[in-house]
C-alpha cells in the first residue's frame, strides 16, 4: 500500500533530511587518498547522533555500519572497513537517518583525487539521470515517466542501468511502496498523486548492466569489474514539481562551527 503524507509528516521528513544532506556534505572533506571506510562510517555516525537522529541503515536486516561506501566497481551496499581510498577512485556513500519517527535517505558518488574522464563522465551522467527523474515527478504524471526519463539519460550517454534494484517509498519506514524502477516506458505504473515521497536512485554502470553479490550478502559488484556510480534523493510529489527533501549543497554554517570531530581511527593513519 501507498502511504500519502501529510504536509506535517513531510516536514518531519525534511528535517531527517536535513541532517542527511549534512552528513553527505560534511564528508565530502574527508574523500582523499588514504582515508578509511570505516574512518567515513565513524564520522557519519558521530554526525547523525549528535542531532538527534539515529542511523537508519545500522542494524537493518543485519547491515553492520551506519553508511554504505561503494568504491569503483561495487554499485551498491559496500560495508565499511580497512580499506583506504586511492587517488583516482571514486566512491558512492549512502547514508539514511531516522528522526522524530520518519526517515531520511539519500546517496553520492565522490572522485577521489583526480580520476578519469570517463569516470567523471559517468557520474556527471548518473547524476543528471536523477535531476531528470526527479523533473518527471509531479501530480498525474505515471512512475513510468519517471522511471523513463531516467533510463533515457543513461543509456543516451553510453552507459548501462542496474534493473536488479530500484528506488523506493520512504517515511515512517526505509523502504515503502512503490518501487521505482530506473528503467521503464512513459504512461506505465501508478499515477503519481500528492504525498506520495519517493526516493529516486539510479545505480549506473560504466560497463554492462550485469552484477553479482559477494558472500557477505551485501556487496554488489559489477560482473564485468568496470565502475558504477549511485545518487539518490527523496522528493516529496507536489502540482506542477517535485518537492526535494534533501539536497546536494545543503550548508548550515551553525552546524559546522559546532561540530568539531576528533580524529576517527584510520582516517589518516597507519
Amino acid at each position: 500500500m501507498i502511504i500519502r503524507k501529510s504536509r506535517e509528516e513531510i516536514a518531519k521528513m525534511r528535517e531527517a533530511g536535513r541532517v542527511v544532506a549534512g552528513v553527505l556534505d560534511m564528508i565530502e572533506k574527508y574523500i582523499k587518498p588514504g582515508t578509511r571506510t570505516d574512518a567515513l562510517n565513524e564520522l557519519a555516525d558521530a554526525y547523525i547522533r549528535e542531532r538527534g537522529g539515529t542511523p537508519s541503515f545500522l542494524g537493518y536486516r543485519g547491515f553492520p555500519a551506519s553508511i554504505c561506501t561503494s568504491v569503483n566497481d561495487v554499485v551498491v551496499h559496500g560495508i565499511p572497513g580497512r580499506e583506504r581510498l586511492r587517488e583516482g577512485d571514486i566512491v558512492g556513500v549512502d547514508v539514511g537517518v531516522i528522526l522524530d519517527g520518519y526517515h531520511a535517505d539519500a546517496a553520492r558518488t565522490y572522485a577521489v583525487g583526480e580520476i578519469s574522464e570517463v569516470a567523471r563522465k559517468l557520474m556527471h551522467v548518473t547524476e543528471d539521470a536523477l535531476e531528470a527523474g526527479i523533473r518527471a515527478c509531479r501530480r498525474g504524471n505515471r512512475l513510468g515517466d519517471v522511471s523513463n526519463a531516467i533510463q533515457r539519460t543513461v543509456e543516451a550517454g553510453g552507459f548501462s542501468v542496474v534493473v536488479q534494484f530500484v528506488g523506493h517509498g520512504i517515511g515512517k519506514r526505509l523502504h515503502e511502496a512503490p518501487e521505482v524502477p530506473n528503467y521503464g516506458k512513459r504512461g506505465n505504473g501508478i499515477k503519481l498523486e500528492k504525498g506520495m515521497v519517493i526516493c529516486i536512485e539510479p545505480m549506473i554502470n560504466l560497463g554492462k548492466k550485469d552484477i553479482v553479490q559477494e558472500n557477505d550478502g551485501w556487496t554488489i559488484r559489477t560482473a564485468d569489474k568496470k565502475v558504477s556510480a549511485h545518487f539518490e534523493l527523496a522528493v516529496a510529489i507536489g502540482e506542477k514539481k517535485a518537492d526535494i527533501l534533501s539536497t546536494f549543497d545543503f550548508i548550515d554554517e551553525v552546524l559546522f562551527a559546532s561540530y568539531l570531530p576528533c580524529t576517527p581511527c584510520g582516517l589518516m593513519t597507519p
